[in-house]
């Protein structure tokens, strides 16, 4: 019985020292080279799903997971005017949003990348969240006009920045690649 201690003992020690070593890798991981190696995954998951939520979904859990967002997701433009909730990652949402309105509304009014390092400092920030502290929404076009936007919030403050917006914007625009082409 006492060897059996003794090995439980020494798989406790190497489990231990597989732990410190994933968190060093993790901690040593640049943001960069996160985006690097989740491009592939995006890809893999993307490659041959034809269905818009099932690729915003796994998307969106693919981000979330990766980086430990506080919330993750997509907006989709419904109408000329609002924004609706699609897929997402974190606690419950706001459920519309009006062209305009908050980041989202904003980015999307303004067709560009929005980077907000302190949310409470945006003009007209929705609060769906009091735990939100920064945020970065990215539109997601297809045939020329945007169809969605890609939410993401953090619960640190200046989270994101440009590392993040060039990267997230070359990672949404695998949502739709060349299906204008297709048409």
């Amino acid at each position: 019985m006492l060897r059996n201690y003794i090995i439980s003992a020494n798989n406790l020690q190497a489990d231990q020292d597989k732990c410190i070593n994933f968190v060093q890798n993790e901690m040593i991981m640049s943001k960069v080279d996160k985006y690097v190696a989740l491009i592939p995954r995006v890809q893999s998951v993307l490659l041959g799903e034809t269905d818009e939520i099932v690729k915003m979904s796994n998307m969106a859990a693919l981000l979330h997971f990766e980086f430990g967002f506080w919330w993750t997701g997509f907006y989709r433009v419904v109408s000329a005017d609002e924004l609706v909730l699609g897929p997402f990652q974190g606690p419950v949402a706001c459920t519309r949003i009006r062209k305009g309105r908050g980041v989202c509304g904003t980015s999307w009014r303004e067709e560009r990348t929005l980077v907000v390092p302190d949310v409470e400092q945006f003009p007209g920030h929705i609060a769906c969240s009091s735990e939100s502290r920064s945020e970065i929404v990215v539109p997601c076009w297809k045939c020329g006009r945007i169809v969605a936007v890609l939410d993401i919030d953090s619960k640190e403050l200046a989270t994101f920045d440009e590392v993040d917006k060039d990267y997230l914007e070359q990672i949404v625009s695998m949502l739709y690649g060349e299906e204008c082409h297709m048409e």
